[in-house]
């Protein structure tokens, strides 16, 4: 049993070695790295201290192994995880513009990831789950997003707290139901991690107090705007606080809001206060940008507390 649960894509990213590389011309990439929004965030819960587990499928292939075994050594609990010969382990490549924007491209719906679905969730998992955390990244498909219904149709069973990180890329809202399932699960989250944009294409305004003010009216409990190297803002019905980042020189933004996210879950899974908590989730958020590659960066409690003021 885990006391945080997480649903979603486990896959390999493939990273261009040169910023302002292309995907229309020929260049150097580097990688495999272990991957997936769901996964870093899992692998960064269970490194600071947490049972943590992912509802996932990998192929029967090197990426799906490469996957598992840094998940397993970092104390994922992978029994959640099935490997299938269906399909093959998800594969997204990555290139990095002179701006610091990023350009994807996913290999996820076609690959293992997309055949998780509904008969995947078992309302016994959720007995002793703390917290079942959703990834916008991962409602890819019907399957995974009537899996994540289901979940959270547990939830309110067990009494398990949902936390949403929307993490919405430009790629993945193409799909017109993307957002109408987004709506749904904020509608049924406790806890909300979005980034600043993220605030104002899910509510339709700018105004964040505002928009803040009307989902802690509705009922969630706690919702922290991340805003990359400014750091965050937090917000609950008792108090608002901003806290500054770290400075620290980037290597690779990948996997830094999960990381954030991953190691709020866990603090507050632990009984560390709601302030605590988000600081030091924002001191793990800016650790993960100063290595290459999307959990590399991922860090232990110690060193966490070590570098928060």
């Amino acid at each position: 049993m885990a006391d945080i649960l997480t649903i979603g894509e486990i896959l390999v990213e493939v990273m261009a070695k040169e910023v302002g590389q292309r995907f229309d011309e020929t260049g150097e990439f580097v990688g495999p790295f272990a991957s997936g929004a769901p996964a870093i965030f899992i692998d960064q819960a269970a490194k600071t201290g947490s049972t943590a587990g992912i509802i996932a499928k990998i192929g029967n292939d090197a990426f799906g192994e490469l996957n598992y075994r840094k998940l397993e050594q970092d104390g994922v609990d992978v029994s959640f995880i099935q490997e299938t010969p269906l399909k093959s382990t998800g594969v997204a490549f990555v290139t990095y513009k002179e701006d610091g924007d990023r350009d994807f491209i996913f290999h996820i719906q076609d690959s293992a990831s997309g055949l998780i679905g509904p008969d995947d969730i078992k309302k016994e998992d959720f007995v002793d789950c703390n917290y079942f955390h959703v990834m916008g990244t991962s409602l890819f498909s019907e399957g995974i997003r009537q899996a994540v219904k289901k979940a959270i149709d547990c939830c309110k069973e067990t009494g398990t707290k949902v936390s949403f990180d929307p993490n919405m890329r430009k790629e993945l809202l193409q799909d017109p139901i993307m957002k109408e399932f987004l709506e749904y699960v904020l509608n049924n989250c406790d806890i909300f991690l979005p980034g600043g944009d993220e605030l104002e294409l899910l509510l339709g305004t700018n105004d964040e107090e505002k928009a803040v003010a009307h989902l802690l009216e509705k009922g969630v409990q706690y919702v922290i705007v991340k805003n990359g190297s400014k750091g965050c803002r937090a917000y609950c019905k008792e108090a608002s606080f901003t806290v500054e980042s770290l400075k620290v020189v980037e290597v690779d933004p990948t996997g830094a809001g999960d990381c954030f996210a991953g190691t709020f879950i866990s603090c507050m899974n632990q009984g560390i206060g709601f302030r605590q908590s988000v600081m030091y989730a924002n001191t793990a958020g800016a650790l993960a940008v100063t290595k290459k590659g999307p959990m590399e960066g991922n860090t232990h409690m110690e060193e966490i507390k070590g570098f928060t003021k």
